[in-house]
């Protein structure tokens, strides 16, 4: 089996190649096919993100990607954006749920996030109108709301998920989330045995950090969900900085690709130093197993993780330990078969 691997840069190539000893140790044999993007394509190749790249998801269909740097306010476009655009990845899912093991505020979190990956203000329509004037576009379509509404219903549905919560700012944006509002409704309209219910995304924030065990999938527009996403991640955390973003999987899905990568940073000052949590990255290419039919061997990797975060055994710093990447994967392979 050939699937994508994109290493990305900062401490990318350490997380991935940890993921793909773990996912070597399992027994499913995968062919990793090597693709460039990041600081490393842009020095070599002028471009962050250069065409062969998606040339090679769109002939192998699936690619596990690590962590790329996207400079502030200057530089290059997002590779994340671009990648998602190129390819029509419209679906972001990040399921955010309570590790055993890991110290946090809240016991029972256990929800999705679906995310419009395509549109909103991330569509990238923006301009200087006059000097001093800038103009964002939020691009909502009638056909993009629709299906992703559809879509985290069907995954409600295929992961018994009984509740389906919209967010949106339709009070505010009454054309752009009012249509998406709209969609949603008529959607769920269609699955009268899952329970549906609005809100507005100030409120959902709210709620997540007063008791986010009320929630179970919640579906939205671009930028709300990337804001809600992280948010969500930092519920499970660990004692250490970024919480938990080094333990939350996430996938990008397409009518015809899926690209597998976690939600955290490429965190250059610690490139190199062997204190990376490869975990995230880890259980998205657990979420790879399960899409490309090898979901026992996911299984085994996600029951491995917990075993250990429970043992407490060679974790790394952001999770409260003095270990290394090297240490926690090993432990995570030996964990494999406990």
């Amino acid at each position: 089996m050939q699937i994508v691997l994109i290493e990305g840069d900062g401490i990318g190539p350490e997380v991935t190649q940890a993921a793909c000893r773990v996912v070597a140790a399992t027994g499913v044999k995968v062919d990793w096919v090597k693709a460039p993007a990041g600081i490393p394509a842009a020095t070599q190749f002028g471009e962050p993100l250069p065409e062969e790249t998606l040339e090679m998801i769109r002939r192998y269909r699936v690619a596990l990607k690590g962590p790329c740097t996207t400079p502030v306010g200057k530089g290059y476009r997002s590779i994340n954006v671009r990648l998602r655009q190129g390819l029509e990845l419209f679906a972001s899912v990040r399921p955010v749920n309570t590790m055993p093991g890991v110290k946090t505020p809240y016991e029972k979190v256990d929800l999705i996030v679906v995310r419009e990956n395509t549109e909103g203000l991330y569509a990238g329509l923006e301009h200087e109108v006059v000097p001093g004037v800038v103009e964002s576009v939020r691009l909502v379509t009638r056909g993009a709301a629709e299906r992703i509404v559809r879509f985290a219903f069907e995954l409600a549905r295929h992961r018994g998920r009984k509740l389906v919560t919209f967010c949106h700012k339709a009070d505010v944006m009454r054309l752009s989330d009012g249509l998406f509002l709209e969609c949603a409704r008529a959607v769920a309209d269609d699955y009268p045995f899952i329970q549906f219910e609005e809100k507005p995304v100030d409120n959902v924030c709210l709620e997540l950090a007063m008791d986010p065990s009320g929630f179970d999938v919640l579906v939205m527009e671009n930028l709300f969900g990337d804001v809600i996403s992280d948010l969500a991640a930092g519920l499970i955390g660990g004692p250490g900085p970024g919480g938990g973003l080094g333990l939350v999987p996430g996938a990008n899905f397409g009518t015809r690709y899926a690209v597998f990568e976690a939600v955290h940073g490429s965190a250059p000052d610690i490139a190199g130093k062997g204190w990376a949590n490869p975990i995230a990255v880890v259980r998205s290419a657990a979420l790879m197993l399960e899409h490309v039919g090898r979901g026992e061997a996911g299984a085994r990797i996600e029951r491995a993780v917990i075993r250990t975060l429970q043992a407490g055994v060679g974790l790394t710093r952001d999770l409260g330990g003095d270990g290394t990447t090297t240490t926690i994967t090993e432990q995570i392979i030996k964990n494999l078969g406990a």
